[in-house]
């Protein structure tokens, strides 16, 4: 019998989109073809959640039409609670991915000004949100999408501090969105890592948030030195994990992940990601499977390897979504082996 861990309550806040993706290694445009999938931070950290295992909810404004309703029907199809979806007037907010191969990297499209959710996020009732909840998680694609965005992620993380629940916040800093009305995203950013436990965060974000550079010429010394900073600042912070990934072409790639607490950091050895799949929603997956291990009280060292093992699968797949279960994610840490499962 698999084994299964028990988690409380996880709400995750933020928009869902349709994504939009040629087929192989096409660029937009170059065929008619396009494949479709539901994609968002936040989204994908919950189905992520939910096939784990997790008691995952999501909450979100949504256009009440076809599209507004598929996608959040596929959310619910991972077994994620979507009662906190509102669905109203508006439009569906859109991305478009080109794949990258060998040298060209993928790029990101978005399409997203004005949909249901960037106009409406504020309009959320966050105590009916968080109620029963022990974890919140947002990211900073929720601020980045406009005013709207900033201030309900603001006012949903001050009211899950108030209201006793625990804040997972994943940086995901996205300059293309930032730059589209005015903004100013460091002091955003760091007040919403100022409500969190945990945070998914690396050296750049926390630079970028506190508007100073880390100097340490090695990189993993950047990353402590930025954590050490980042634990005197934040009082509530316990946990900032981060993956480190290396390149040799789009398709050959090594990830490797850390986590720093205020007593000492856990490493997990790097997995060799050959002939990647697609990358997007790696970060939310990894965020979901060191998540999931903290929420069930797995110890740190476990949950960081329960989210890189997690982001490893999720990149053999296309699709924002992570459908992987926990009995999948232990088969893949425990090194299983890749023939033919009969």
């Amino acid at each position: 019998m698999p084994k299964t861990y028990a988690t409380g309550r996880i709400v995750c806040f933020g928009e869902l989109m349709l994504r939009f993706t040629p087929p192989g290694p096409e660029i937009l445009l170059q065929s008619a073809a396009m494949a479709v999938h539901p994609g968002g931070a936040e989204a994908n950290v919950a189905v992520a959640l939910a096939r784990l295992g997790a008691e995952a909810a999501w909450a979100s404004v949504l256009p009440d039409n076809p599209l507004g309703r598929a996608a959040r029907d596929e959310v619910r199809r991972a077994g994620t609670d979507t009662s906190g979806v509102r669905m109203s007037d508006g439009r569906m907010g859109l991305y478009f991915v080109s794949p990258g191969a060998v040298r060209r990297p993928s790029e990101v499209l978005y399409d997203r000004a004005g949909s249901a959710f960037a106009e409406q996020a504020d309009t959320l009732d966050w105590a009916e949100v968080l109620e029963g909840a022990e974890w919140l998680h947002i990211s900073g694609v929720t601020p980045a999408v406009g005013p709207k965005g900033a201030a309900a992620a603001l006012a949903i993380t001050e009211a899950a501090v108030a209201a006793g629940v625990k804040v997972s916040f994943d940086g995901n800093f996205r300059g293309k969105l930032w730059a589209l009305w005015e903004s100013d995203p460091p002091r955003v950013l760091s007040a919403l890592m100022a409500t969190a436990s945990i945070a998914f965060v690396d050296d750049r974000d926390i630079a970028l948030m506190l508007g100073r550079p880390f100097e340490p010429a090695d990189a993993m010394d950047r990353r402590r030195a930025a954590a050490e900073v980042a634990f005197d600042t934040f009082p509530r912070l316990e946990r900032v994990a981060c993956t480190v990934r290396t390149q040799t072409s789009v398709a050959d790639q090594t990830l490797s992940a850390v986590m720093f607490t205020r007593s000492g950091e856990h490493h997990a050895p790097a997995i060799d990601l050959a002939g990647v799949v697609d990358r997007i929603g790696g970060g939310d997956a990894f965020a979901a499977g060191v998540l999931f291990g903290v929420a069930a009280g797995q110890d740190d060292a476990r949950s960081l390897a329960l989210g890189l093992a997690l982001s490893g699968l999720k990149h053999s797949i296309t699709g924002d979504f992570s459908p992987f279960t926990l009995a999948d994610v232990e088969a893949a840490m425990e090194g299983g082996g890749l023939d033919v499962r009969r």
